[in-house]
């Protein structure tokens, strides 16, 4: 089924027909218990799987996802909706795809979203074979994401509810993945979410949700990379805080514990705050500004994928550079398989190497890539015609 929207051609898509089978992903969280119970209330034939992502789970408490007692959860909800849960492993993937690029982009002075990892290799692709193997035409998540079509070809859209949006974690994944991608709540508030999963009476109605990272529950990244790679490594030893002119202001225990735009750490005594505008691995180097010093007018990104046709260079667009921020309006003035460069309308604060560029057409994700650096000039304008840009 499809519903028209009122905009540009595109149309919305409906659940499976009645008696498709569906594989759930099932994270022992509110959001993915509903989805099940949206498309087993519909009628769909609804298979949970859960992801076991990590060893025995000791170093993983209570989390809404990748637990023990998450998986636990997931289990019982299923049992309370009438459909089979099954648990697969998928943790030597996770820590190949996931864990390990994580430690890799600290160690270079980068700020990596391990979720857009996990959802690009991990959440799809492999459940995607699981999928497969149980004759399953449709996966299904609990994302905050819509599903459309657009000139007869599925597109990924943002969740109606723009404070729980989740396209932006989501412009990794495969595209031949849409055709048989199945969010349920995509349409809906988390309000709503929760009032279904009370109807149905299922025990993760009332579950808080964490934004924690699910293998750094205590918020300590460092730890982490440390167990990875020694307490010695480079990016966790001292190094120079420094002015861009050059003035070192103070020293810092490791590069890896601070990301662009970060305040705290830094020490005071200036006229005005100071923030984290750059890193520099080949130097152990943090450097630090003012506000005004974080504004970029230009991003360049690389590992690109594209959800739907690529832009051109000069197509107007927008993006988003991290999570929760506003989509900035952007020009594109260069699109290759290397990467991407745009030029953006206004400045925008904090552009983050490892972090996430998503390209929209409206409400609709064109693809993404990650940030390889920000620009406080903005690139060249001109179709065709591209000048050096400045460095950050």
């Amino acid at each position: 089924m499809t519903v028209s929207d009122d905009t540009s051609g595109l149309v919305m898509a409906g659940l499976p027909p009645k008696g498709a089978r569906v594989l759930v992903a099932m994270s022992g969280g509110v959001d993915s218990s509903v989805a099940a119970a949206i498309l087993m209330e519909h009628g769909c034939d609804v298979v949970g799987v859960t992801m076991k992502l990590h060893g025995d789970g000791a170093d993983v408490p209570d989390r809404p996802c990748c637990s023990l007692d998450a998986t636990s959860d997931a289990r019982r909800v299923c049992e309370k909706l009438g459909i089979p849960h099954y648990v697969t492993n998928l943790v030597d993937h996770f820590s190949h795809d996931v864990l390990d690029d994580f430690v890799q982009e600290y160690a270079r002075g980068r700020t990596p979203i391990p979720c857009v990892r996990c959802n690009t290799f991990t959440k799809f692709r492999d459940l995607l074979h699981k999928a497969d193997a149980i004759d399953a035409p449709w996966l299904a998540t609990g994302h905050y994401a819509r599903i459309g079509h657009r000139h007869g070809q599925a597109v990924m859209v943002r969740g109606l509810d723009t404070s729980k949006d989740q396209s932006y974690f989501l412009w990794g994944i495969d595209r031949p993945v849409l055709d048989r991608l199945v969010l349920p709540i995509g349409a809906q508030t988390k309000a709503e979410t929760r009032d279904i999963a009370r109807r149905f009476g299922l025990r993760t109605a009332e579950k808080i949700e964490s934004q924690d990272i699910c293998f750094v529950p205590d918020g300590d990244h460092v730890r982490v990379i440390a167990e990875h790679l020694g307490a010695d490594a480079p990016a966790l030893q001292p190094g120079p805080l420094r002015l861009a002119s050059g003035e070192i202001i103070g020293e810092h225990q490791g590069f890896a514990r601070f990301t662009i735009g970060q305040r705290k750490g830094l020490p005071g005594g200036f006229a005005e705050p100071m923030f984290v505008v750059e890193i520099v691995p080949s130097e152990r180097a943090v450097v630090v500004g003012p506000r005004e010093a974080l504004l970029g007018r230009g991003v360049e990104a690389r590992e690109l994928n594209w959800l739907a046709e690529a832009p051109p260079v000069g197509a107007q667009v927008q993006v988003q550079v991290r999570n929760r921020a506003r989509p900035s309006p952007a020009t594109i003035v260069r699109v290759d398989p290397q990467g991407i460069e745009l030029a953006l309308d206004e400045a925008v604060q904090a552009i983050s190497p490892g972090q996430s560029l998503v390209v929209f057409d409206g409400d609709v994700v064109l693809g993404g890539g990650i940030i390889e650096r920000g620009m406080r000039a903005a690139p060249d304008r001109v179709p065709g015609k591209r000048l050096p840009i400045l460095a950050a």
